[in-house]
């Protein structure tokens, strides 16, 4: 049995789909370099020194 191409019109489908968006990000401020950067990922100071949760993980090669 045949179907309609579209039985939902686009402006209705375009409605419902508005709310589906992307969060925004939740950026945190480090405590010990004031570096800011994303939840629960590691990230560098200027320094080019790795640090996750406010411990440093890895120095930069440049102080080695």
């Amino acid at each position: 049995m045949a179907h309609p191409k579209s039985r939902i019109s686009k402006q209705r489908k375009r409605k419902r789909r508005t709310h589906k968006k992307a969060p925004v990000p939740n950026i945190a401020t480090c405590a010990n370099t004031g570096e800011k950067h994303l939840l629960h990922r590691a990230y560098r100071d200027l320094d080019g020194n790795m640090y996750y949760r406010g411990k440093l993980l890895i120095k930069s090669e440049e102080e080695l």
